[in-house]
């Protein structure tokens, strides 16, 4: 045999070779495909009624049964679907998952709700905490607005002996100075008064939720809840009432 001859017979088997190796996955993958044992079958387009060992090409789009071999039903498999009826049903699949997600949130919530505030009394101490420094910052406006109001008087009384002539720089600077106190004091007025309704309506809506879990923990229908420690259940207090403030 000659070398021309033999590179030849070596180049041959490499080529065999490689297409044997390239066959087998192909090979690996028709036979997962079919169904060891089993039979597809469904009807297609067309009203005829057809049977294989693997799904049937014909029936992509339609429901088909994987029968055993006496008959009975061992699977169905679902129509493949398109791009558009894909991307409607994973964005159906996270809509779902989203909502279960908010739903365990939900309960998670009122868990630690009921946590903290075990009965009214716990829930009204938490109010009281978070009102008190609005109460106060309010207590200390209106004393500076009283104050301001009292320093207005004798600069009023002043400006009274300058009647149709105008007033003299100082005494027109500390009018000024004075009315802008007093609007931006009352402005922080407001801000606080608003914020002291903000606390104790969200409050209230927290209370009528507890209102509900309380007898529903009566009832058992939430089921045993979670007991903090003494230490846990003690930092626990002033942060409510902190939290609350800040709703």
């Amino acid at each position: 045999m000659t070398a021309e001859v033999m590179r030849s017979a070596k180049f041959y088997a490499l080529v065999a070779l490689v297409a044997s190796a390239l066959a087998l996955p192909s090979a690996a993958r028709a036979q997962t495909q079919a169904a060891p044992g089993g039979i597809y079958t469904c009807t297609d387009d067309k009203g005829r009624r057809l049977t294989s060992d693997r799904p049937i090409p014909e029936c992509v789009h339609k429901e088909q049964k994987l029968l055993n071999r006496d008959g009975s039903v061992r699977n169905v498999v679902p129509p493949t679907l398109t791009s558009d009826e894909r991307a409607e049903k994973e964005a159906g699949e996270r809509r779902a998952a989203e909502a279960r997600a908010a739903q365990q949130d939900a309960i998670r919530r009122d868990r630690n709700l009921l946590v903290r505030f075990p009965n009214a009394a716990a829930h009204q101490r938490a109010r009281e905490a978070a009102l008190d420094p609005v109460r106060l910052a309010i207590k200390n406006s209106d004393s500076r607005l009283r104050e301001l109001q009292a320093e207005r008087k004798p600069l009023a009384n002043e400006a009274e002996f300058y009647p149709n002539r105008p007033l003299p720089p100082k005494l027109r600077q500390q009018i000024d100075a004075n009315d802008a106190a007093t609007e931006a004091q009352r402005a922080l007025l407001s801000t606080q008064s608003a914020e002291l309704e903000r606390i104790n309506a969200n409050f209230d809506a927290e209370l009528e939720r507890l209102k509900k879990l309380w007898s529903g923990a009566q009832a058992g229908s939430l089921g045993p809840l979670p007991v903090l420690p003494p230490a846990s259940r003690q930092a626990a207090r002033p942060a409510s009432g902190a939290s609350a403030a800040g709703r």
